[in-house]
This record gives structure tokens, C-alpha cells and sequence, in this order.
């Protein structure tokens, strides 16, 4: 049997990460990729044998009402696992389903590597002491993350994210606004609501109740909704119908119309970093369940929510988390933003020193290195 390596993301961002680390490290190496993805680990020629659709789930009710479906996966993993015997088994991110995956593949003798750790350091602290039972290497994306899993008794190494050098946009504000039959003069409000269809639900209809509070000002711009390839956009232009400002739906376009953005309302997680990286003013937002909410408040870690706070370890951009997050602030965010040139600056200050912290690009051929010589290490010790 050929040789393999277990690569597993849960989610569309582990996906993009995951499919990049396939074909860099398909580059040194002749081996079969196999395991959990989406379309761009398919496209990176990984068997993709489980679809993240299947467990890509948020929150604890979420996840109790999903059960069925993520044992489904794991019995799937672990069952091709046991067939193909891989080397190695990278896992991305996802720790509610990964952490346990890692053991179920660990009593297999098959080691695991974690590539974009887990944000332990924000939330239930303590579990980093599974990671360090249960994987063999972590592969760090953010530069604290080294010592707190280093700290740990975890093999550690820092490799910066993967989206350093990768997020640019293909098309000026000017080409973007003529593609959408769009006034370039007239200001751009971005709206990212999230990939997942419970993150779109809780988020785009107070998104969009913010810009028609924000339009009760007399104030003239255009709302740009940008939503990832898999999502189901007859879904969000029903949710766009209702509301009440004229608003333009583009799919696989995020970079550009974050670029072309006077301001942005942000989902928290990946799309903050992408927005940090294009220097666009935004404010950050997320809603969970109430039930989510009140079983993780006790487990949280951290003065912050974003990443982009945590990373400069100040407030650099407004947080709008859980009951916060109404259309008037959402609205009264926009307008200070819009309307201050110094608050714009000393936000765009704020997003240089984050992206100054993120690392050089070519994290991802850091990444394969350091699985590269994991396993030529672990051939040596046999």
C-alpha cells in the first residue's frame, strides 16, 4: 500500500489552510492525502473521504442536535485510518471534534500533528494538557501561542499564518464598483456575516437593520453582502429582500469587497485577519444561542474577542458580541468611522502592529518542513 498522510479540516477556513498544506507538502514527498475537507482539499488532489459539511457545527446546542452526523465522521476517519495506516495525521484547528479524533488515531500508533492550534489560551486553558498527551507536534499561527503551548510540555514551533502573503485583491475599487454597476464615489459598507448558516442567521439581518439605521442619518453608501462559495445564496438574497437598504450580494468576491470598503461589519474569526490584512476599518461581531452563551462565559480566558485585539493585545477594533450587538450600535460604529478620518487612521495604526505580528509570509512551506522532517525523524528512530 502506497505511503499516506491523514489530513483533516472541519471548517472553510481549515479547508483553504489544509488544501494549501497538501500541495506544499505534496511537493516534497510522493504520498496519498486522505481524509476530512472541502473543495479546495479536493482540488489539491486530497481523497476527500468526509465532507466538513457534515460537522461543521457551532455551539453546544448546535452540536448536540448534529451528533448523529459527527459520529458519522469520525467512524469514517478512524475506519480508513485503521485500512491505510498513515504515517501521520494532521488535524486543523476544529479541537471539540479533533481532540478526540487525535485519540482514537493515537491508540492506532498512528502520531498527530496539530496544524493551527486550538485557542486554548482564550478559553478553557486546561485542555491544552490533552494536546500535549495526544500530539506529537503543534504548529503555531499566532506568535503568544509558541510560549503558552511551549509552557505546556507541547512540542511546539511558530510558523505565522498561513494567510500572510496570500490575501490581495484582483480588482481595484473602481473595476470592482463598475463589475457590480456600483457608484465608486459613493461609500462602501462591507458586510461579512460568516460561512456558517446559524453564524448568517444570527448576523446579517442586525447587520443589515444597522445600515437602514445608519441610512435614518441621510447618509448615502452602498451595502456590499460578501458570502464564501459554498454558501447558499438564494438563502442570504431572502434575508437581503427583506431588508431595508439596497444591497449587493457577491459571492467568492470577499477580498474585493473588503478592498473596496469604506468600512466593514465583521463576523469574528478568519475573515478579521483577511480584513486586517487589506487595512479596512471595521467592527467585529458575533452572536451565539443564549444557551451557548451563558454555558461558555465561565470558560472564557480572555479581555478580548477578536483575534485582531488579541494579537495587538489592546482594542484596536470595536467588539459587538452577543447582547451588544444591536443595529444601533452596529449603526453609531459605522457612522464614527465613516465620519472620522482620525478614528479611521488610529484604527489602520492598530491593524499595522497586528499584521507586523502575524509573521513573514510562507507559513504554509514552514508547516510542510517542519511535517517533513517529523517524519524523516520518526523513521530514524525505528
Amino acid at each position: 500500500m502506497a505511503r499516506s498522510l491523514l489530513l483533516s479540516a472541519g471548517e472553510a477556513s481549515g479547508d483553504m489552510y489544509a488544501a494549501r498544506l497538501a500541495t506544499e507538502i505534496q511537493k516534497h514527498m510522493d504520498v496519498e492525502i486522505f481524509g476530512m475537507g472541502g473543495p479546495q482539499m479536493r482540488a489539491a488532489g486530497v481523497d476527500v473521504i468526509t465532507d466538513y459539511s457534515e460537522v461543521a457545527v457551532l455551539g453546544i446546542t448546535e452540536i448536540i442536535r448534529h451528533l448523529p452526523s459527527l459520529v458519522r465522521a469520525m467512524r469514517r476517519l478512524v475506519s480508513e485510518a485503521r485500512r491505510r495506516r498513515p504515517m501521520l495525521a494532521i488535524l486543523t484547528d476544529f479541537p471539540g471534534f479533533h481532540l478526540r479524533l487525535a485519540r482514537k488515531l493515537k491508540l492506532l500508533g498512528v502520531k498527530n500533528v496539530y496544524y493551527v492550534c486550538p485557542q486554548f489560551w482564550a478559553w478553557r486553558p486546561w485542555r491544552v494538557r490533552v494536546v500535549r498527551r495526544r500530539f506529537a507536534q503543534a504548529l503555531c499561527i499566532f506568535p503568544f501561542e509558541e510560549e503558552f503551548y511551549g509552557k505546556a510540555g507541547v512540542p511546539t514551533k511558530f510558523i505565522g499564518h498561513p494567510l500572510v502573503g496570500t490575501v490581495h485583491a484582483t480588482l481595484t475599487r473602481a473595476r470592482f464598483a463598475e463589475k457590480h454597476r456600483l457608484d465608486a464615489a459613493t461609500p462602501i459598507i462591507t458586510l461579512l456575516p460568516g460561512s456558517r448558516v446559524a453564524e448568517i442567521a444570527r448576523h446579517l439581518p442586525t447587520m443589515l437593520a444597522a445600515c437602514a439605521e445608519l441610512q435614518k442619518a441621510k447618509r448615502e453608501f452602498t451595502v456590499v453582502v460578501a458570502v464564501a462559495p459554498r454558501v447558499d445564496v438564494a438563502r442570504i438574497n431572502r434575508l437581503v429582500s427583506d431588508a431595508k437598504v439596497s444591497t449587493v450580494v457577491v459571492q467568492d468576491e470577499t477580498y474585493n469587497a473588503l478592498a473596496a470598503a469604506d468600512v466593514a461589519l465583521v463576523c469574528s474569526g478568519t475573515a478579521t485577519i483577511e480584513a486586517a490584512l487589506l487595512d479596512v476599518p471595521m467592527a467585529v461581531v458575533y452572536r451565539v444561542t443564549a444557551l451557548t452563551a451563558a454555558l461558555a462565559k465561565p470558560l472564557v480566558r480572555t479581555k478580548f474577542f477578536s483575534m485582531v485585539n488579541l494579537i495587538a493585545d489592546r482594542r484596536v477594533v470595536t467588539e459587538l458580541i452577543q447582547n451588544d450587538f444591536t443595529p444601533e450600535a452596529a449603526a453609531r460604529e459605522m457612522q464614527r468611522l465613516l465620519d472620522s478620518s482620525n478614528a479611521r487612521a488610529e484604527l489602520r495604526r492598530g491593524l499595522a502592529e497586528v499584521r507586523d505580528k502575524l509573521g513573514p509570509p510562507g507559513a504554509v512551506e514552514r508547516a510542510a518542513e517542519a511535517i517533513v522532517q517529523l517524519l524523516q525523524s520518526s523513521r530514524g528512530t525505528k
